[in-house]
């Protein structure tokens, strides 16, 4: 079995994907102030900044700084999946996750990147906020409501035609 090793950099910056069990749900959206309740009930428990996030229907992208004295990411996400899924019924599941009163919903592991310094955090940010039109959601990064890329506008960050627009491109491109 795989050794998987968590960096644990106090005020580190990093970028995570979290990604449901069923890769075919909505869950992420149809229940999106649930997440977003465990993600504050969290975040008021253990602090951390989120610098950038998008909610997909059935994944979710954040860019987070931690705290200088308390790095444990990996803890802040075991809270935050667990306080969604309470209340929520489980899903078909393995003799291993109802061992371990998992309920199906999300997947066991994620992604977790440390950024390495300001290109790198842009290019992730950047990732971010293009996802929704990378996974046909929307053909304008604005049109996708569930993303910070609206802050980063009324912040003067970005401008809202960013990432172009979709709609303007005809023809057949690729191979």
């Amino acid at each position: 079995m795989p050794n998987h090793r968590r960096a644990h950099i106090d005020g580190g910056i990093f970028f995570f994907t979290i990604t449901l069990a069923d890769r075919s749900s909505s869950l992420l959206l149809e229940k999106i102030d649930r997440l977003r309740e465990a993600c504050r009930a969290v975040q008021q428990r253990r602090p951390f900044e989120t610098i950038a996030i998008c909610i997909l229907p059935d994944h979710l992208h954040a860019i987070w700084t931690m705290p200088e004295n308390d790095p444990d990411f990996a803890m802040r996400w075991n809270l935050i999946k667990g306080g969604f899924s309470k209340g929520i019924e489980a899903r078909p599941r393995s003799q291993s996750k109802i061992s371990k009163r998992e309920k199906g919903i999300w997947q066991r592991r994620y992604r977790e990147h440390a950024i390495r310094d300001e290109r790198d955090l842009d290019r992730h940010i950047d990732y971010i906020h293009f996802n929704p039109v990378k996974h046909g959601y929307v053909k304008r990064v604005v049109d996708w409501p569930h993303s910070s890329f609206h802050r980063f506008v009324e912040l003067g960050l970005l401008t809202s035609d960013w990432g172009g627009d979709l709609r303007d491109i005809e023809g057949s491109f690729g191979e």
